[in-house]
C-alpha cells in the first residue's frame, strides 16, 4: 500500500489545455493584455503542478455536471480546474479548467 506522500502523475486532457490556451487568448487578445496574460497561464501551471503532491486536499466538487461524480476542484484565481484521482494508477486527470463564472 502507498502512502499519501507518493507523488502523482497530472494528466492533462485535451479538453483542459484547449481551455488553458483560450484563456491566454482571450486575456491576450480581449482585453489586449499579453503580459497579464502570460502571468495568468503560468499561475495555473503552477497550481496544476502543485497536484503531485496530495491531491485529496481539495475539496468535492459539489455544483454542476461533475457534481457528486468523485470529482475534485482547484480553485487558482477566477478560475477552477476540476479532476478526478485514480488512486490505483497514482494518475490525477484534469479535465477542464474554466472561468469560476461558468456553469460547469
Amino acid at each position: 500500500m502507498r502512502s499519501t506522500m507518493d507523488n502523482y502523475n497530472v494528466v492533462i486532457f485535451p479538453e483542459a489545455l484547449r481551455n488553458i490556451d483560450d484563456i491566454y487568448l482571450y486575456i491576450a487578445l480581449q482585453k489586449l493584455a499579453p503580459e497579464n496574460a502570460k502571468c495568468q497561464t503560468d499561475r495555473i501551471w503552477n497550481k496544476l503542478r502543485t497536484l503531485e503532491s496530495n491531491p485529496q486536499k481539495h475539496q468535492e466538487r459539489m455544483v454542476g455536471r461533475f457534481a457528486g461524480k468523485g470529482y475534485r476542484q482547484l480553485l487558482i484565481d477566477n478560475y477552477v480546474a476540476i479532476y478526478r484521482i485514480d488512486e490505483e494508477k497514482k494518475n490525477v486527470y484534469v479535465v477542464t479548467v474554466q472561468y469560476q463564472g461558468r456553469d460547469l
